[in-house]
Parts: C-alpha cells; structure tokens; sequence
C-alpha cells in the first residue's frame, strides 16, 4: 500500500524524517519496500506566467514565449506544446534545475537559431503522468489555498509534489493496517504521537419507500446499507482529492468514484456508487414502476455480467452479485457492472457500504480470475464495527463536492452484536516475560516492567484491566479493528514485542544446548540416494500437484492453476515427461531417480505414502566405435542390473515375479518387486504405444519403489551398523543343473526352491541360460543354472557335494515336476 506523509500527518502527529518512519515501521513488522520523494522531482520549479507567444520563425511546431517568473527580466523560452498560448499560469523549469523523471538538467540552449532560457513543463516531465498531450496549466487561483498565485512560487504544494510516499506491506493477519486510519493508529502506537481521527458529519437520513434491501445470503452479507442521493452533478475532483488519489496509485475518474475509493484508502471500507436511474431501468418481468429491490445472492447457472472494464463475464455459483429487481448489477466486493455506473449525465446516486464474507468473495473473484482493491480488502476482512462511519464519510464528502442530498436510506443488518466483535483475554504478566525474555537496558539488563505493557497495549486500542481472582493477571479487551488479529496470549504478547522493538531485546543462546543428529528416516534416505547416485542415477524433483483426470485422484477445491488442481497419485508419470522434455531439448536421455510424496483416495479416506522412483533409457555406452555411431538400445537385463546393483550396495535381497496391472508398461516386460514376502514395487518397460506417442527411444524402463518399505527393511541393526563379515579363503565347487521347466514358473521360485535344498553350503545361484524352440516341449523352456558350493573351514569333496546337489535336483522334480537335462 502506498501511504502519503502528508494525508498521514493529517491524521497522526509526525515528527520523523521519512527514512526513519520507514525504518520504524520495517521493525514493527510492516516492510517498507520504497521510498518515493516526490519533493525531489520538481526541486527548481517555480509559476511563471507566458506573457506572449509566438510562432518560431525557424520551425512550424515550435512557439518562442516570453514567460514572467517573477524575478528580473522575463525569459525567452522556446516550447513544442501545441496548448501553450499568452495569459497562462504554467511550471517553469529555470536555469540549472534537474528533472530525474526524464533525466535531463535544464540549460541554456539555441534551438532553431532562437535562444531558450528555461524548459514550461508538462506533468509527464514532472512524473504525474506517463504521457501529456501537452504543458501543464494552473488555474489563477490555488487549488489548496484558493488565494491568486504568485509568480515564482515553488509548484510542488500546488502539484502534490512536496510530499513522500512510502510504499509498504502489511502482512495476511493484519486486515486493518490497508488504509490510512490503519497505519496512522500503527506510528501512533509505534511513536506515542497523537491521533486525530478523521470524523463524518451528522447526519438524519429518512427511510422512506422506494428502495428495499433482500440478502438471501445472509452469511455472505452481513450487512447491507443502500443510501439514495439526489440532485449530485458530476465533475472531476478537486485537486487535492485527485493529487492524493494519485499518490496512492489510483486513477482519478470522477468525483463520486473519486469519493468512494478516498474513503476506502481512509477507512478501508470499499464502497460502491450505482447510477440510480438506470438501476430503475433495471426489471425482472414488467415494465411497470417498480421500487428498487437491491439483494445479494450467488449467481445461478447461464447468467452473465458486463463488468467496468468492458468485459462480459460468465458467472459460476461461486459468484456473489449484487441484483436490482434479481438483475445482477455487480459482482459483490468486486467491481460494478457497465450497465449501472456512474457517468457524466448520472444525477442520482444509490450508495452501497456492505460487509461481505471474506470466504465468499475469495472464492468469487478467484472465480472469475479477477482482483481488485476492493476484494483485496474484504478477502483479508474488512472491520465490521466502522461500517457505518465510513457510511456516513463517504456520504459527506459526496454531497461536499458534488453536491445533492441524501433521501433515504435502508439497512439489512445480521451481524451479531457489537459485543461479540470484541474479546477479552488473559494476560500472564510472568508469561510475557518467560517468552520474550531480558531487555538491554543500557548498562544492565531486566524484565519488562508492567506499566510499559500496559502502556503498549493501552496505544494499540487494548482497555487493559487487572484480574480480580489472579495477581500478576490482566484481562485484556480487544478493539474491534484487531478483532480478526488478536484472539490468543501469545498474540497480545508479539504485539508487545513488537511495539516495544525486537532488537531492544537481548540476544541469549540458551544454557545448555547438544549436537544435533539425523533421524532414523533421514540417514536411510541418505543412504539410498547415496546408491542411487553411484548407479549414475541423477536426482530429480517435481510438483506435487498435476493436472487433474486420474483415478484416485485428490483434487485440490482451491487451486491456484487449473494445470495443478490435483495431487500425483505416482512419480512415474513425472519422470516420463522430465525423459521427454530432455529429449526434446537436445540433452540426450535422462537416467534419473525421485523421491517423493504420493496420494491416493478411497472409500476410506486419504492416503499418502512415500516412493522412489527411477527411469532409465537409451545408449548405455559412450562410445559408439563398435556400432557404427548408431545408439543401441538399453536392453531389460542392463537395466535391471542397474536396479540390481542399488538393491546390492543397500544389503537387499529382491525377488521378481510378473506382473501385467500397469497398463503404460509393457505386459511381457514387467516385474513386480518384493521385499521379504510384501510388494515393493514394479519395474519395466514403457508401454511401445506409449513410447511411440511420446517420441521416446525404443526402450525406456521405469521403476517405483515403496520407500517406507525400504525404510522397514533397512531399519535393523545389521543394516544401520554394518559389521565385517569374514570371507571363506577355501576354493568352491560348481555345478551346473539344466531341466525343462513350465512357462508359468518363475525363475524367482525356482532359484527360491534350489536355496531351500543347497542349505548353507550352497554359496550362489546364477540362470545363465534360457532356450525355447526346437526340441523343447511346447509351454516350457529349457533353463540352465550354476550352483556355487563352498564352505568356510574346509575344501568341500565331491562326497560333500553330490548328496547335496542331488536334493536339490529331487526337491526341483518334486515340486515343479520338472524334466531334467543334467
């Protein structure tokens, strides 16, 4: 919000220079992003007065000007402003004067052969405005003063020029600090200034029929008050409404717009001004006189609005709007419609001051992509307790400027009762204390005293009164401004420390502090990452969120972008796409791994988990000298080797058993994992379609992994503390057994079955050939295994290993009936 020192000092007593303001607020926790000293751009500027004009003999668009500036001998200026003309008060730029908005130094020059002693300014020269058709001209009379100028006085009082503007942030909590009532009780309580709150007029205002209010959503409107005025004439601003306007960054338009945007930067209250005649334009059914009925409801489906901007808006049942005879008139705490605003020939105004729901009118502008200054209020909460003064305000300055008088007026009112918009809390004086710790005071330090949190909270609104029942114990009561803000202790006690300076506070490490250490979850986590990176994996990391459409998908009811309105249900699908934009930008296959967080819902709820997951293609080798320079595909066994390699660095033992439940991946080519008899997850190939569609290389693999899982086989002693295991120095006996074997049997049985039988003798077990085709029977295939014999005291004999390589071919034929070749 940007904030005018002068408008401020209006309000509240200011001794600081600007930088020093800003420097307070910054610490009381409002960052000020910018300051803008205004008083610099037009320092040399002074009112002249054009005494002739005249064509330049050398130019058609020049006009050489004689221009009074009270001092000495008038100047000869040569100007291109197609308005200048003799007998106008105009900003003369002299001699010397510096213009840091179009960076130029003012100097004597010949232009065309003509002398030109000084520059006559625009607003666009002096940074008023982006663009001006041509100088600026004074009217003979001060706009503040009302008294004749005086040639060679300073322009910046005339021109808002002489003032600051600090532009700063208020944080989410503090709805109450976006105006200037706001942040003038802010430096009063931050400096002890006074303060002088600006006050409507009295007002008696009849409630006479022809207007009605119906809120058939009270929840979302609280209140509601529609004022008829008559008899205004519209015209622009007074100067200082719109210099000030301008400072805050708003465009002046006219002067009952102007009105009601100088209220809401005052008081914080948008506020909306509808051309009362064509709101009685506005009917349901008939054409008969009808009295207006204003309500506020949600929009039904198909309807639509023409908004100020000049854009037709379909709305959704999100939308609150404002009706005239069940006619949408307005999107509620958003912006008016076309058909209904105030313009040069409107003469009688109906005046809308409302609460609305900070919920509703969130959802309803997020709705329409749309944000205004008035939604950007009420969606932080606007104070329910001054609605009416800003009411009466806003009614006052209309008719002060543009004159008319207020007819009648109608007010819906559900709010619950004033005094449930304030609060009383407890406050533990020893509490303060125990939280915020020492202050420095100087040569010693100490606790903060009761009378300077008293005093504290006395300047930010807070009646402070001791507890009848407890020492040491106040109840304090919350004004209603800072309803929405303080509503706990600790609150009370940051806005202590607050006020009171975060760096007047000493700065203590605690007494006794020990050295940190790494949980459990987070050491495995390093050690599998640890793995994956020395497979030559590279780390990858997405978005949780994803466009929406899948099965079990946890959609978001408020999302910021419709592309993530979902949360991944997988990790696969983000490193399908990371593969492919890789490819797409020139970097050659991407080998990476991720690990993360995924979702799913059903009929029980929300479930989240932690995965791993990878995915792996093309050209394995660097160099392409053996194939020609052509890249060879990775093959499944390479790729499961990689996969095998980081399962054998982290002591697991994995078991692969087919599985087709993953329609992207390739029927034949797809395992899933398991993990001492639970499923860890799957690994395979892309899906061809998939990879045709995708314009990926002609093997890419994938894999997902549950990584509590790995955290449960990982988390035991031998695994986290990994001990020496001697090694046997006697050499081993091999053999090898061949047998046909039923398609549907699983290597993975098979090698669990031979482990079973070997005992602890046997050492390994490795398939090292599969064969189907002529001469082996149909629905089987021939598989040839190398079993590895050892033992760690002694050379086993041939009449050690024999009886044991013979069970193992007897359990293979009992529980497989399977053929032998060997």
């Amino acid at each position: 919000m940007r904030i005018s020192l002068n408008w401020l000092r209006e309000i509240v007593d200011i001794t600081m220079t600007p930088e020093e303001l800003a420097h307070t607020l910054t610490m009381a926790g409002f960052e000020v992003e910018e300051i803008e000293d205004r008083r610099t751009w037009a320092d040399g500027v002074v009112i002249g007065k054009v005494l002739e004009c005249q064509r330049h003999p050398n130019a058609d668009k020049l006009s050489v000007t004689k221009v009074d500036i009270g001092k000495g001998e008038p100047l000869n200026i040569v100007c291109g402003a197609p308005n200048v003309r003799a007998d106008i008060y105009v900003a003369v730029a002299t001699i010397g004067t510096y213009l840091p908005k179009i960076d130029v130094k003012i100097r004597a020059a010949n232009l065309r052969g003509v002398r030109s002693e000084g520059m006559i300014c625009s607003l666009a020269e002096l940074g008023l405005s982006k663009e001006s058709a041509g100088i600026h001209i004074f009217d003979e009379v001060g706009a503040h003063s009302r008294a004749p100028l005086q040639l060679g006085d300073d322009v910046r009082p005339l021109l808002g020029l002489d003032d600051t503007i600090l532009d700063l942030t208020a944080t989410a909590n503090r709805a109450d600090a976006l105006c200037m009532v706001g942040i003038a009780r802010e430096v009063a309580a931050l400096t002890g200034a006074t303060l002088r709150l600006p006050q409507p007029d009295a007002l008696s205002i009849p409630t006479t029929e022809g207007l009605e209010i119906a809120v058939l959503q009270p929840q979302a409107c609280p209140a509601y008050i529609g004022t008829v005025i008559e008899g205004i004439k519209i015209a622009p601003s007074p100067e200082w409404l719109q210099q000030r306007l301008q400072a805050a960054g708003m465009r002046p338009i006219n002067n009952v717009v102007d009105a009601t945007n100088y209220i809401m930067l005052e008081w914080g209250q948008p506020l909306h001004a509808f051309d009362r005649d064509r709101l009685l334009a506005v009917r349901a059914h008939s054409s008969a006189p009808l009295p207006i009925t204003i309500g506020v409801r949600f929009a039904e489906s198909g309807e639509s609005l023409k908004t100020l901007d000049g854009q037709s808006r379909n709305l959704t049942s999100q939308t609150l709007l404002i009706t005239a005879n069940d006619k949408p008139v307005a999107l509620a705490g958003v912006m008016g419609g076309e058909a209904t605003e105030v313009g040069d020939t409107t003469q009688n105004l109906l005046l809308e001051a409302a609460l609305f729901d900070s919920v509703a009118i969130r959802r309803s502008a997020r709705s329409l992509g749309l944000r205004t200054e008035a939604s950007a209020r009420y969606e932080r909460g606007v104070n329910y307790a001054e609605l009416e003064l800003a009411c009466r305000r806003a009614i006052s300055l209309i008719q002060q400027i543009a004159g008319g008088t207020a007819v009648s007026q109608q007010i819906a009112d559900r709010r619950p009762d004033m005094g449930t918009l304030s609060r009383s809390i407890q406050l533990r004086l020893d509490r303060v204390n125990q939280i915020l710790g020492l202050v420095d005071l100087g040569d010693t330090d100490g606790e903060l005293q009761p009378d300077e949190m008293q005093q504290i909270l006395t300047a930010l609104g807070c009646q402070v009164t001791p507890d009848a029942e407890k020492e040491r114990v106040w109840i304090v009561t919350v004004p209603p401004y800072r309803y929405r803000d303080l509503e706990r202790e600790i609150d009370l006690i940051e806005e202590i420390a607050r006020v009171y300076g975060y760096d007047k506070f000493c700065t203590t490490l605690p007494e006794a502090t020990e050295f940190g250490f790494l949980s459990v979850e987070q050491q495995l986590t390093r050690q599998i990452r640890a793995a994956m990176r020395a497979a030559g994996l590279t780390e990858l990391m997405h978005y949780s969120l994803v466009k929406p459409g899948e099965d079990r998908q946890v959609v978001l009811a408020n999302p910021l972008f419709a592309e993530y309105a979902a949360l991944r249900t997988d990790l696969i699908a983000g490193l399908v796409d990371a593969f492919q934009y890789n490819l797409e930008q020139g970097n050659g296959a991407l080998n990476g791994f991720e690990i993360g967080r995924i979702f799913t819902q059903d009929e029980a709820g929300i479930d989240e988990m932690e995965a791993i997951g990878g995915i792996l293609g093309g050209d394995p080798t660097q160099g392409k000298w053996v194939s020609a320079g052509r890249d060879r595909p990775m093959s499944w066994y390479e790729a499961k080797g990689i996969l095998d390699s980081v399962f054998q660095r982290l002591g697991l033992s994995i078991e692969y058993q087919p599985s087709r439940q993953d329609t992207r991946l390739h029927p034949g080519r797809t395992a899933s994992l398991w993990l001492q008899g639970n499923r860890l997850g799957v690994f395979g190939q892309l899906h061809p379609q998939l990879r045709q569609e995708r314009g990926l290389p002609d093997e890419v693999y994938v894999f997902q992994l549950d990584l509590d899982l790995l955290f449960d086989a990982l988390d035991v002693e031998e695994m986290l503390v990994p001990r020496f295991k001697p090694y046997s120095t006697y050499p081993a006996a091999d053999r090898d057994i061949a047998f046909f074997a039923p398609v549907d049997v699983s290597v993975a049985e098979l090698e669990r079955a031979i482990a079973h039988a070997g005992g602890q003798l046997l050492e390994s077990v490795e398939l090292f050939d599969e064969y189907r085709g002529q001469g082996v029977p149909a629905g089987q295939r021939s598989l040839a295994f190398r079993l590895v014999y050892r033992a760690s005291d002694r050379t086993l004999t041939d009449a050690e290993v024999e009886p044991v390589h013979q069970k193992v071919r007897e359990s293979l034929v009992e529980k497989f009936s399977l053929n032998l070749r060997s």
